[in-house]
């Protein structure tokens, strides 16, 4: 014990979530964030006269910072290893296999590809990820792209950009399934370059190849500082029967 917090005393901590916040960038396929004070200080008192305030949020799991589940895309009807989606799904219930309560918390290797500031256009090619690497890539990491679009967070109307941004193309989600990696993320609403009427990037990752995706990370520090490999961690909400959850990443370097 006494290592592990030596250890942790000596690294410096990135966070790469996003806030939330009344307005704040969401796609259009799910709902925006809600939020407001359910008490104000001073509403109920104590008799020495002290107070407390609460709030309440109402979201969608894949709003912010938040990871994929693998029952988040189907093809043909069919989820991830086979499921018929028909037989574990419902309106009321969520899913039965692939939730997000089964994602264990995160502790794994990380490593960031930065790739520049792109243009929505931007499609990108697996000689761009294979040029972008500082460090090898091994099976198990999480893999994440900086693509700029951070940058946007804060002018929802230009980060979300009619759902048109930079991405990889299929090819370059292949050439990251190659490598085995457990995750990859980005700073983007959509991992993939968009619009893309069929998604074949989640396809590939989450159905053919059972690889998660994380979306609408914050990779500016971590970029700034030139850090390309660090401990990557993070703890999905552990909602039962979700397709997906907010997360909290941080990285340690």
């Amino acid at each position: 014990m006494n290592s592990l917090l030596e250890l942790a005393g000596n690294v410096r901590v990135y966070d790469l979530a996003q806030p939330y916040y009344v307005g704040m960038p969401h796609h259009p396929s799910h709902p925006p964030y809600l939020f407001g004070l359910t008490k104000k200080h001073g509403d109920i008192l104590t008799p020495a006269g002290n107070s407390s305030a609460a709030d309440a949020i109402a979201m969608g799991s894949h709003v912010g910072t938040h990871i994929d589940g693998f029952g988040h895309f189907s093809c043909g009807g069919v989820l991830h290893g086979g499921h018929a989606a028909a037989k574990v799904q419902s309106y009321g219930g969520g899913l039965t296999v692939h939730t997000a309560e089964q994602i264990a918390p995160i502790v794994r290797r990380g490593v960031l590809l930065d790739l520049g500031e792109l243009d929505e256009s931007h499609c990108v090619t697996p000689a761009e990820l294979e040029a972008a690497m500082r460090v090898p890539i091994a099976p198990g990491d999480v893999v994440l792209l900086r693509t700029g679009w951070a940058r946007f967070w804060d002018d929802a109307g230009k980060y979300i950009n009619e759902v048109k941004g930079p991405g990889p193309g299929l090819e370059g989600a292949k050439w990251l399934s190659s490598k085995g990696v457990f995750a990859v993320g980005s700073d983007t609403v959509a991992f993939e370059h968009v619009p893309a009427p069929d998604m074949p990037v989640h396809v590939h990752l989450l159905f053919e190849k059972g690889i998660h995706i994380i979306e609408a990370l914050q990779l500016e520090e971590l970029a700034a500082a030139k850090v390309y490999e660090f401990l990557f961690v993070g703890a999905p909400l552990k909602l039962r029967g979700g397709t997906g959850a907010p997360l909290r990443p941080i990285a340690l370097a």
